[in-house]
């Protein structure tokens, strides 16, 4: 611009001069100066216009195209007043709009060419279905108890720590046999929670007066002679989407964290009713978005400067570190199998409408899913048996003819492995007489992530849709996430929701199709598997198999470690086929065994200068 303005001024400076010249100038010799001064003006102003040109015509083109954007900000704006949804201020919009066009109309355009080239509606239906019926079931199981495993000769460990580490069936053998009782077990993991939650942020709420009072009932019908199972006096913890009776239900977030809701949700009594103690409310991410919650963000136990991953982050990190013995958590689509991975322990994604969900905050009422963090499959399966079966209140859930896996003859099952596949697990099976062979799933389908985005994000729309409207979203934990897919969720349109349901119909025929095994070996947290797993409704049982050196570990060495996982797949309703084969693999490995060393870094680790700095221990010397 600068080198345009002197141009300018040498133009007119040399005009003034040639007039100047010419009023000097006697007549004869004007027509000698005129010609070669005309061909200099002419050569100066074509130089100037095409100067003039180059400059201006970009920032036209740039001021012509901002204005053009102001204006479809404002349209759109504009328009939304007619979808009711006219309470976003320009910047909102202007995101709304540019989140539209990167994310929601490639996917418009790959569901309506999946589905909906062809009209009437007779290919390719929604899966979406709705019970009419009006009767009311008595949610009871309706199918046979599980055989489990009878231990004998289990003794009590002389340290908390060792105690704290067994699995269920082995604290169910020592309650059984009166070497603890549920009190003391109970106050053991109380204690342990409180020692270590200021470092993992994993605890919401201690349900204390309650965990006591169900121990000594435990305790008591145990001296009257019932038992109620190998839960009878398992203290455990609920993600707090869970509702429980006289304690806060926060669902994760700062707007609803001193909410109660007096409702016993189906999944607790269960677990009341199988004789468990619940001891602690456990850290969901806000409204079940990772791992960030109103009071901080919860850490891996295995290596404690890295973050647990997943909305279920308290369930997993608790359990990992041997701070319950068991926890619930919660899936939408990632949520049970990223934290277990990370924190490197057994857990159960079941298959959908396995668990019943009333009383249970919901994002997606055709996604959501409830499922065990354990140490160990078979601790998957004794858990997954006592909350299973029809909810009366939740029509999705149903009596799933789960088969026992505890009798399942492996020798008889033919399973594939991925090219992602932890080869170890691969080998063990084989060496146990599993038939295996390499496997792909083949399907047509490319928006499989659109099609769960779109599921999803309608879906918890509608269910905090007075949540956006009010504004409450602008105090959310982290503004991109729920804020910015749940304001992009405005520009779905009806029939785009239903076209993406009729490719999700597709996606589950085909996988359908190509799923000729009993299960598939894979990699748990590949987001294309996670999102096809969660949209057709398959289980999948996470598992350890080996540890792995930090990235870019302290010159002095350390302690901490990376888990590696992998995931064991079966169709819909064979869960028992993927926990058989967890149970037999860990049968012959010892990975799931490990104890993170939350408190024993090593001596050179930078993070705390000597162990004892990292812990503070609550009430003790």
């Amino acid at each position: 611009m600068c080198q345009l303005k002197t141009i300018g001024v040498l133009f007119v400076c040399g005009l003034v001069a040639v007039i100047a010249c010419f009023a000097s100038t006697p007549p004869r010799e004007l027509t000698v100066l005129v010609e070669p001064v005309k061909g200099h003006l002419y050569g100066m102003v074509s130089r100037y216009h095409k100067f003039w040109k180059d400059i201006k015509e970009p920032s036209l083109v740039v001021e012509s195209k901002r204005r053009e954007k102001d204006s479809d900000v404002l349209a759109l704006k504009d328009a939304l007043k007619y979808l009711d949804v006219d309470f976003f201020n320009e910047s909102k919009v202007r995101e709304i709009a540019e989140g539209a066009k990167k994310f929601n109309i490639p996917g418009f355009k790959e569901n309506r060419k999946l589905v909906a080239s062809v009209d009437g509606g007779l290919h390719n239906p929604s899966v979406l279905v709705f019970d009419s019926s009006w009767g009311i079931g008595d949610g009871s199981h309706g199918v046979p108890k599980f055989n489990y495993p009878h231990l004998s000769g289990v003794t009590r460990p002389d340290t908390e720590d060792d105690i704290a580490f067994m699995t269920i069936l082995e604290l169910g053998a020592l309650i059984k046999t009166k070497q603890i009782t549920s009190s003391e077990l109970t106050a053991i993991f109380l204690r342990r929670l409180k020692r270590y939650d200021h470092v993992l942020q994993a605890v919401i709420t201690y349900t204390e007066e309650l965990a006591y009072s169900q121990a000594k009932m435990a305790d008591e019908l145990l001296d009257q002679g019932v038992y109620l199972g190998p839960l009878h006096g398992i203290p455990y913890g609920l993600k707090d989407l869970v509702a429980v009776p006289g304690y806060r239900t926060t669902w994760g977030s700062k707007t609803f964290k001193d909410q109660v809701i007096d409702t016993e949700a189906w999944i607790y009594k269960r677990l009341k009713e199988a004789g468990s103690v619940l001891i602690a409310k456990l850290v969901t991410g806000s409204l079940a978005y990772d791992d960030i919650w109103f009071g901080g963000r919860t850490r891996n136990p295995w290596n404690i400067e890295e973050y647990s991953t997943g909305s279920s982050a308290g369930s997993a990190a608790t359990t990992s570190a041997g701070l319950v013995p068991f926890a619930i958590g919660s899936e939408t689509c990632g949520s049970i199998t990223y934290p277990a991975a990370r924190c490197g322990i057994t857990a159960l994604r079941p298959t959908f409408g396995t668990v019943g969900r009333s009383g249970v905050m919901s994002l997606s009422e055709s996604l959501d899913k409830l499922g065990p963090f354990c140490r160990s499959a078979v601790d998957c399966a004794i858990v997954i048996d006592a909350i299973r079966g029809a909810d009366p209140e939740d029509l999705s859930s149903r009596h799933v003819p789960l088969d026992d896996p505890f009798s399942v003859d492996i020798k008889k099952l033919t399973v594939g492995y991925l090219e992602d596949a932890e080869m170890e697990v691969v080998h063990v099976l084989s060496s146990m007489g599993v038939e295996v062979v390499p496997f792909k799933l083949n399907y047509s389908i490319k928006s499989v992530q659109q099609i769960l985005n779109f599921t999803m994000d309608v879906d918890v729309l509608s269910h905090f849709d007075k949540w956006q409207r009010t504004g409450l979203d602008d105090e959310y934990e982290v503004q991109d996430q729920w804020p910015f897919e749940l304001r992009r969720a405005r520009l779905i349109p009806a029939v785009d929701y239903v076209q993406a349901q009729r490719a999700r119909g597709k996606l589950i025929r085909e996988v359908h199709e190509s799923f000729t095994v009993d299960a598939f070996i894979g990699n748990a947290t590949d987001w294309e598997k996670v999102c096809l797993g969660n949209l057709v409704g398959m289980p999948v049982v996470v598992v350890p198999t080996s540890f792995k050196s930090i990235e870019n570990p302290p010159k002095g060495g350390t302690n901490r470690r990376t888990t590696v996982t992998t995931g064991i797949y079966a169709p819909p309703d064979k869960d028992y086929i993927a926990l058989a084969l967890a149970m037999a693999y860990q049968s012959a490995t010892n990975h799931h065994l490990q104890r993170p060393p939350i408190d024993d870094l090593g001596p050179n680790d930078p993070i705390t200068g000597r162990p004892n700095d990292l812990i503070t221990v609550h009430g003790e010397s």
